[in-house]
């Protein structure tokens, strides 16, 4: 079986059969003119070898690692333009004439395999230039060789400028950098410092331990003092707020002097009472005076007490808490003492508490201190180490300059190659080969042109490309052959071998949706893909197969066809369109060489067909061909020619897409089946391929052809027999 790709190439051939014979006549013409042009005067060719060069004495480290090696150099790099331009004004040839003559090559050998890698001082640098005149040759090569070497020095002296230059430049930032990390050092040293060498020499850990000892002494003598207190309570009786109040009021002189005048006052009332009744003005006086007196001692009381009376106690209370002897009057003097000595004692030890959780609370952070100090001595310790290696790659690199050399050196002067013998021209092969080469030529010319036509020229590529958008393939179709131009390619006869393909579409066409498809749709997307015969074929397959089948040419925008099966338009219908088809009994009209065949043939040509189709008239002719007919065929124009399609397809329960190979064009194939899948609004069944070539026995193509000659002999002799009615007839 042929390859598809070679069947298409094949028809490709076919088309551009005129390619060939006129790439082999370019060709051996061109061919021609070489042999007819005299021989070329003698080329030299002077070579010179550059190898890899190291300078003899080196005290810097950074001058090897900056010169470039060898095997780095490119042909562009070791011959800039501006060398070329130099050399050609040199030597006094055009610099395109130089770029075109002159070769350099890097070679650097490479390891076979299990050994291992050659050294870099073995890659050489190949230099040749190829001219008529062997001294401008060599002049030329020399030229190249000293430029080369000359040009790598300089490359090499950039090189370390540069690293020379990058180090200046970076190196002003780099001492910043380490002068700001030495200031923030020193400024944290004089901040934290002395707490970290507190810490370090064990002076806060003393204070913290010396704050705890005088913690546990101030807790001793507080004890102590609570213990004093609490005895001169038991004895006095009183606290020490209370006998801070007796110890002064019993001091007080003229306190005591008011309760002695007091007690002598309620002694003479007390004496006097017993003769006098109360009324008795001696007795209301004495009343007085004792009220007076009470009065003073509380007024002296407050005075003495302080608060101005508010924290006085009641003349009773006075008299009482005023009336201390000596011995009692000194231990209330020590119990405020003691009172004082406590609350002294219990401030120092709260001051004692403060002191050590803040010296605790900077021995906590100690550490952290200290990591601080750490990190910030390694950022300086860093800094440092790069300003100095910058510092010493600094005058490493000033210290190479002077040993700056170039990395190539000369090694073999340009010499001259031995001329080759000259070979004279063959006509014949010169011939062959310009014939062989305008041969393939046109080979590519037919591939080339049949590449930029766009169509799908063979049955296997339209079947790639619908199975590659996911279109179901309904059928392949066969080109219908016929012997006689009278002959049409509709199946009239139910013995033609072509019926049982469009039967096998008919029978498919059923099963595809899962559902019974009364009104099918075919259209195409451009015109001459066969999609009118494939309509009258489908249609004629169907009624054979005893089903009730109509046929509606909708193509209003072309001629009916009908005369496919020998039925004639109505002449009338083509002024009155819309009459036409409101009378379905008229419209509808059955084929005489097919039995449950009906047409409705064309109103066409027609301006306004896209208004037609929209009618009522023919909306409530496909309604009543659904109910009244198994199957139901639309024949509607190509998809790119107009709207047609797309407007009756809502009527119809699907629409099927003909293809044929040698006419489809694959941008417009795609954009339609993107067109009506992309959306719910169309149904698309699948597609057929129309046109397929199809080999037939040759007993059967025999046949055909026999009884397409019996039906050409038939015509004829009906014909004559008209023609002779027809004479005889004439008066």
């Amino acid at each position: 079986m042929t390859p598809p790709i070679v069947k298409r190439y094949l028809l490709a051939v076919d088309r551009y059969k005129w390619a060939i014979p006129a790439g082999v006549f370019v060709g051996m013409a061109a061919a021609g003119v070489v042999v007819s042009l005299p021989d070329p005067a003698p080329i030299y060719q002077a070579n010179a070898l550059l190898v890899s060069n190291r300078p003899p004495i080196a005290f810097s480290t950074i001058g090897t690692e900056v010169r470039q090696p060898i095997e780095t150099f490119t042909s562009d790099s070791l011959v800039p333009k501006e060398m070329i331009e130099a050399v050609a004004k040199e030597v006094g040839v055009p610099p395109l004439e130089v770029v075109r003559n002159t070769k350099v090559e890097v070679d650097v050998p490479k390891a076979a395999k299990g050994q291992a890698a050659p050294a870099a001082s073995s890659a050489q640098v190949d230099v040749a230039y190829s001219d008529s005149d062997p001294k401008r040759a060599i002049a030329v090569a020399q030229q190249f060789s000293q430029r080369i070497v000359e040009q790598s020095r300089l490359n090499n002296s950039a090189r370390l400028r540069a690293v020379i230059d990058s180090i200046n430049q970076r190196l002003p930032k780099v001492s910043g950098d380490l002068r700001a990390s030495e200031r923030v050092l020193e400024e944290y040293d004089r901040v934290e410092g002395p707490q970290l060498i507190a810490a370090q020499n064990g002076t806060l850990i003393g204070a913290i331990t010396g704050s705890e000892s005088q913690q546990r002494q101030l807790q001793l003598q507080l004890d102590g003092t609570n213990a004093q207190i609490r005895s001169l309570e038991q004895r006095l009786g009183l606290d020490p707020n209370q006998a801070y109040v007796s110890s002064a009021l019993s001091a007080d002189p003229l306190l005591a002097n008011l309760r002695a005048q007091i007690q002598q006052v309620e002694a003479q009332i007390s004496l006097k009472g017993k003769d006098l009744r109360p009324e008795h003005p001696d007795m209301v006086n004495l009343r007085k005076q004792q009220q007076t007196l009470e009065e003073q001692l509380q007024k002296r009381a407050g005075e003495v007490v302080g608060g101005g009376g508010v924290a006085a106690p009641f003349s009773s209370s006075v008299r009482k808490d005023s009336s201390l002897d000596p011995a009692r009057q000194q231990l209330a003097n020590v119990l405020v003492g003691l009172k004082t000595q406590q609350e002294v004692l219990q401030q120092q030890l709260i001051s004692t508490v403060r002191s050590e959780q803040t010296l605790r609370q900077q021995f906590s952070i100690v550490p952290n201190r200290q990591l601080e100090r750490t990190r910030l001595e390694d950022q300086v310790r860093l800094k440092k180490a790069l300003h100095d290696q910058m510092q010493l790659k600094l005058v490493d690199a000033k210290a190479a300059e002077a040993e700056t050399v170039s990395s190539l050196s000369l090694a073999k002067a340009p010499s001259l190659l031995p001329t080759p013998p000259k070979v004279g021209k063959s006509i014949p092969l010169t011939l062959a080969i310009g014939g062989l080469v305008g041969l393939l030529v046109g080979g590519g010319l037919i591939f080339l042109l049949d590449t930029m036509e766009g169509k799908f020229y063979t049955e296997e590529d339209l079947r790639e490309a619908l199975r590659q958008r996911d279109v179901t393939i309904l059928g392949a179709l066969p080109l219908v052959k016929v012997w006689d131009i009278k002959d049409s390619p509709v199946l009239i006869k139910s013995d033609s071998p072509y019926f049982e393909y469009y039967e096998r579409f008919r029978s498919k066409l059923r099963l595809t949706e899962g559902k019974a498809l009364r009104v099918i749709l075919l259209t195409s997307t451009i015109a001459d893909e066969g999609k009118t015969i494939s309509a009258y074929n489908l249609a004629i397959a169907s009624a054979r197969a005893g089903k009730r089948t109509l046929l509606i040419e909708a193509d209003l925008r072309s001629s009916s066809q009908a005369n496919y099966v020998n039925l004639a338009a109505d002449p009338d219908s083509v002024i009155e369109p819309l009459r036409y088809y409101g009378q379905i009994s008229e419209c509808v009209r059955l084929a005489p060489d097919v039995e449950n065949l009906y047409i409705v043939p064309s109103v066409g040509p027609q301006r306004q067909a896209a208004s037609i189709l929209e009618s009522s008239e023919m909306r409530r002719l496909l309604e009543d061909a659904r109910g009244r007919f198994d199957l139901v065929v639309l024949d509607t124009p190509a998809l790119s020619q107009c709207n047609d399609a797309l407007l009756l397809e809502p009527y119809s329960d699907g629409l099927v897409l003909v293809t044929r190979p040698g006419v489809t064009q694959e941008s417009i194939l795609t954009e339609a089946i993107d067109h009506l899948t992309e959306t719910e609004d169309h149904t698309l069944l699948g597609a057929i391929i129309n046109g397929v070539d199809v080999q037939f026995s040759r007993a059967v193509e025999d046949a055909m052809m026999a009884e397409a000659q019996n039906s050409a002999i038939d015509r004829s002799a009906k014909t004559s027999t008209s023609e002779k009615v027809t004479t005889s007839n004439r008066p």
